[in-house]
């Protein structure tokens, strides 16, 4: 249905069986066209081993954002200077650290990235070199494990080196550590294997259809029911649902027309975010009350204007807020009504972008502030979605819990020089929840969110405090009264 009389699909060669058939099922003419690439791309016969032996165009690329720290530390620890990117940080922010790595007059000639280099930037590198060749993933179940990094994920990332019209007439790529790279040669080496399928999702019209028929069901359960019913050929399979149902099931309590809880459903956040997550929450709250959501209220709820990070702490958190500022004008484009301000909220993201690149420019600063803050010695722990279970290539990353005697103690992580994967401290946190459960009831809702580790004790008592002004103020129809008067007994029995 696009407007135009040729569409070009750029991708890998493993798709193209699978969207040649699907074009064949619309009656599409489909020309495929290969390309090949224009300057060579040589594995090296070494590993680098130190940062001792970086040179100017390199890159080093980590898979988690406290290898980012750890790594961009011990450079500039070396008296060089280096560019930051990975995935959460802002468009503009990324452009700016490319655009300062890409410029031959800036002393910073060292890159430290996630593989979120791997698409839309323009990247002068000589030399991509993998600190690790594991990677937190999630399997067909939607299981999370770490495991190697396919073919396809490594072709795009050691393909950033040496890229035609750059300063650089070939690419090199290598590992940090010696015995890793012979295994980036088989991973390398191996056929990409072909895409068989494309994934579909519910529609929200198949979604209403379903229920007409159970007007009692959740949406969640709607969902559950029409996947379990779902028939599909060879061709598709029905997408991983767990996300849409985790924020059907969050903003479930909240009274909500079924195609309005749908798009809020659909929205684009990482569920790992609390920050995002409470957010969404209160969208949908003031949404259901039918008062737009303005720049002032959004100002207040995200306490703008916002300072300069003093460590990493902060800078996650400014970077939580910019998603949620992209959140509000995704929702803008769907709710135009109720979502008014978007220009403005465009003017304070880019403002705030600025704030982010001024604190990612001085991350050594940060990151020092931190552990300062924690600890001689430690390096202050990002919360990132590391995987629970893990595949035989990487059992050493385990660790063991024992001897952890309060919750502050997760805060940080002792930073061995020359270690080669960060512990893991998912089980640590994962005990300290726990036991936060026993001490504050078993409400469904509120249980499910400390477990995902989306509320905390204080967001959770700063909800109820909200609920209950506004339920004195009388600010709710009565589908949202009683809800409140449900919540607020359910709050009644977890303090008891």
């Amino acid at each position: 249905g696009l407007c135009a009389e040729e569409i070009h699909v750029c991708g890998e060669a493993a798709a193209i069986d699978l969207v040649t058939e699907l074009m064949y099922t619309t009656g599409e003419e489909v020309e495929v066209r290969n390309y090949k690439r224009l300057t060579p791309l040589t594995v090296l016969d070494y590993a680098l081993e130190s940062l001792d032996n970086l040179r100017p165009g390199d890159c080093v690329v980590c898979f988690s954002k406290n290898d980012i720290y750890s790594v961009s530390r011990q450079i500039e620890a070396r008296g060089l200077e280096c560019a930051v990117i990975y995935g959460s940080l802002p468009p503009g922010t990324k452009l700016e650290q490319a655009k300062k790595f890409n410029d031959p007059d800036d002393p910073c000639k060292i890159l430290v990235a996630t593989d979120a280099i791997g698409m839309g930037l323009n990247l002068c590198i000589k030399r991509i070199i993998f600190n690790s060749i594991v990677k937190p993933t999630i399997n067909e179940k939607g299981e999370k494990e770490i495991d190697s990094i396919t073919t396809s994920q490594a072709l795009q990332i050691a393909g950033r080196a040496g890229r035609y019209g750059s300063s650089f007439k070939q690419g090199e790529v290598t590992t940090m550590h010696r015995d890793d790279l012979m295994q980036l040669k088989e991973i390398l080496s191996e056929p990409v294997r072909p895409v068989k399928a494309a994934g579909l999702h519910p529609t929200p019209e198949q979604i209403e259809m379903f229920a007409y028929h159970l007007p009692d069901a959740t949406l969640s359960n709607l969902i559950d029911i029409f996947v379990s019913l779902s028939q599909v050929d060879g061709l598709y399979f029905v997408c991983n649902i767990d996300d849409f149902k985790f924020l059907a099931d969050m903003i479930q309590h909240i009274p909500l027309n079924l195609r309005s809880r749908y798009v809020f459903c659909t929205a684009p956040l990482n569920r790992k975010e609390p920050f995002v997550c409470t957010m969404l929450l209160k969208f949908a709250r003031q949404f259901s009350r039918n008062e737009p959501l303005t720049f002032d209220w959004l100002c207040r709820h995200t306490k703008w204007p916002l300072a300069a990070p003093k460590n990493i702490k902060e800078l996650v958190h400014l970077e939580a807020v910019h998603d949620v500022f992209d959140l509000y004008l995704w929702l803008s484009y769907r709710f135009m009504d109720m979502f008014p301000d978007a220009v403005l909220v465009r003017d304070i993201q880019k403002k705030l972008d600025d704030i982010i690149q001024v604190g990612v420019c001085n991350i050594t600063k940060l990151i020092r502030a931190s552990q300062s803050a924690a600890a001689p010695g430690a390096a202050e722990v990002v919360s990132e979605d590391f995987p629970l279970s893990r595949t035989k290539r990487d059992t050493r990353a385990v660790s063991d819990h024992h001897g952890i005697k309060s919750p502050e103690a997760l805060s940080v992580a002792v930073e061995v020089p020359g270690e080669r994967r960060a512990k893991n401290l998912k089980a640590y946190r994962s005990v300290a929840r726990q036991e936060d459960l026993k001490s504050h009831g078993r409400g469904s809702l509120a249980n499910r969110l400390l477990r995902e580790g989306l509320l905390t004790q204080e967001m959770l008592r700063q909800l109820e405090s909200e609920w209950k002004d506004q339920h004195r103020n009388g600010r709710y129809g009565l589908g949202s009264k009683r809800d409140d008067q449900n919540s607020s007994k359910e709050m009644g029995k977890k303090k008891k």
